[in-house]
């Protein structure tokens, strides 16, 4: 009985070296596989895949503090040839996620470029005297919606013809009241001077106004 429980105790010794030994492998990084499961920010183990990266390394996500994260991610600099690219393709209004496309850049890094660019950009087009040129602009709603269908969006949005610029904008429901954000974001010019042809939204006809004074430019408001 003596021999047995002296076995017992000697193999209870030896399991709890070779966990200390682990333990101290895994924490000098002798082992390679293990802290590819560990998550930076809080050091836990539970762990789940979550997809791939763009550069196909798979992705995981904590359980424990919500982190994702890639394995041995590979740092890469923007350059600054990429980042002019970038600043032409958002003149020409493509869509962020066909530019990182282009562009081969992630998602998140161009998201975090984007937005400092977008708080410093003006909320309304200046234009200054009167215009030399006869001013006409075009008015439409674009339909979307927010985390799903039953939450609608509509996207106001009034288009110099000739410069092809967007002079309004305003984002809110198809109503009557959407309709005067957008007429009123326009500029004082724009809203004096210019044509407007909207689509057959009946929400137009009495925002827009059908007659102007005389230093103005008469026309038909509607389509």
């Amino acid at each position: 009985m003596t021999t047995i429980l002296a076995s017992l105790f000697f193999s209870f010794i030896m399991l709890l070296s070779s966990l200390a030994r682990e333990s101290v492998a895994l924490f000098e990084g002798k082992y390679d596989e293990l802290p590819e499961r560990v998550c930076p920010a809080c050091g836990s183990w539970h762990l789940i895949k979550n997809g791939s990266a763009q550069n196909s390394k798979p992705k995981y996500k904590c359980k424990l503090c919500g982190r994702q994260f890639v394995v041995n991610p590979t740092l890469t600099t923007v350059s600054q040839s990429i980042k002019q690219l970038i600043d032409r393709l958002l003149l020409e209004r493509i869509s962020l996620r066909g530019i990182a496309r282009v562009t081969q850049v992630s998602w998140s890094w161009l998201q975090d470029y984007v937005n400092p660019q977008l708080a410093l950009t003006p909320r309304q087009i200046k234009v200054s005297g009167k215009p030399s040129v006869k001013l006409t602009i075009e008015c439409d709603e674009i339909w979307s919606f927010v985390d799903s269908k039953k939450n609608e969006v509509y996207i106001w949005l009034a288009i110099d013809r000739d410069s092809r610029k967007i002079v309004g904008c305003f984002v809110g429901d198809r109503t009557r009241k959407s309709a005067r954000k957008l007429w009123a974001d326009l500029p004082e010019v724009y809203q004096q001077c210019a044509i407007a042809y909207p689509d057959f939204w009946q929400a137009y006809k009495r925002v827009i106004p059908h007659e102007h004074p005389e230093s103005c430019w008469q026309g038909n408001r509607s389509n």
